[in-house]
């Protein structure tokens, strides 16, 4: 284990002075404070992580929003046969929200 440590040790000393650790982000700033995760939690939270740096979003959390703006939407309207139109479009949309939940729910299990 020391031989590891050392090893790292070596590592960081080499990129240090290559100016491989100037200008990354936070530099000089403190570590913010983490709750430290067991088990699932942790798979989780890595999971949600390694997601959110690559830019892609799970569907659940996407077609969380979409209803919430057709509902908007729909208390803007005024006549009769837009507001029943805008309307089947929520239930619509929160149909595939909540399917979209379900589905989450029994990979996760």
């Amino acid at each position: 284990m020391r031989s590891f440590a050392r090893l790292i040790e070596k590592q960081i000393a080499k990129a240090r002075a290559s100016g491989g650790l100037t200008g990354l982000k936070g530099e000089g700033k403190p570590l913010a404070p983490k709750r430290i995760e067991t088990g699932e939690e942790a798979a989780m939270s890595t999971g949600m992580r390694i997601m959110a740096e690559a830019g892609v979003i799970p569907e659940k959390f996407t077609l969380k929003k979409e209803p919430d703006a057709a509902r908007n939407l729909y208390a803007n309207l005024t006549t009769a046969k837009d507001r029943a139109v805008q309307m089947k479009k929520v239930s619509t949309l929160e149909l595939r929200y909540n399917i979209a939940v379900e589905a989450r729910r029994k990979f996760l299990r």
